[in-house]
């Protein structure tokens, strides 16, 4: 488990792709399991362990995780995601060189539950939630192009969905238009930063995730920073 930070109050880890967040009918071990029992016998605690979950990534992509120690912070956290407040950066590799070198997207998105999927429209439309992101264009190499994402809003797959919208899948991506997948089964895309204020101690905190390992994602970050 890679730690990125940690407190009496929150941990945040360097989640890898293919990990679970949460416990589903795959019956794979999740991530919020895993940190319970580390911390519990880290501590030498005889009862159970509190972890709270106030965000998700999805199980192809990497990135910074944040979880709650305590039920307090947890309900603090959450409520500076509901105000906006907690700001999230991704990075993602496309083929595709986007129609701008960066440009804030509007979508209205709707998710299908039975394929686990979500579609976007350019105009909204009854019943569809309304998803938008700012992207700029970090790094390239020869074949591929790192954009840096500020995620504005919170909605199912929606930097898979709205790149895919733009004719810029995320590489891996069979689901969104990618065509072929990654030889681990991830998808390139990585929650770089979190940003926020501390929600116990009222202090800024920011948090960075390193890249995955792999040989492209090292040279895109090593051409962006």
């Amino acid at each position: 488990m890679n730690i990125l930070y940690e407190d009496n109050h929150l941990v945040a880890i360097n989640k890898r792709s293919g990990e679970i967040v949460q416990g589903d009918k795959t019956g794979d071990v999740c991530i919020v399991e895993e940190v319970k029992s580390f911390l519990k016998k880290r501590g030498n605690k005889p009862g159970n362990v509190y972890v709270g979950l106030p965000h998700r990534l999805d199980r192809p992509t990497s990135g910074v995780l944040l979880l709650a120690k305590t039920d307090k912070a947890l309900a603090r956290v959450n409520k500076l995601i509901h105000d906006r407040e907690f700001d999230k950066t991704y990075w993602a590799i496309v083929r595709n060189k986007p129609p701008k070198d960066s440009d804030r997207l509007v979508h209205w998105l709707q998710k299908n539950e039975k394929q686990n999927k979500s579609y976007a429209s350019d105009i909204e439309k009854k019943g569809w939630q309304k998803a938008e992101l700012e992207y700029k264009v970090a790094a390239s190499s020869d074949n591929y192009y790192l954009l840096e994402i500020k995620l504005l809003t919170g909605r199912h797959h929606q930097i898979r969905v709205q790149l895919s919208e733009i004719g810029c899948p995320v590489r891996g991506d069979l689901k969104y238009g990618f065509e072929r997948s990654n030889r681990d089964g991830s998808i390139s895309l990585h929650a770089r930063v979190l940003e926020f204020i501390h929600p116990i101690k009222n202090e800024p905190i920011k948090i960075t995730a390193p890249a995955p390992k792999e040989n492209l994602w090292q040279i895109l970050e090593g051409k962006a920073l």
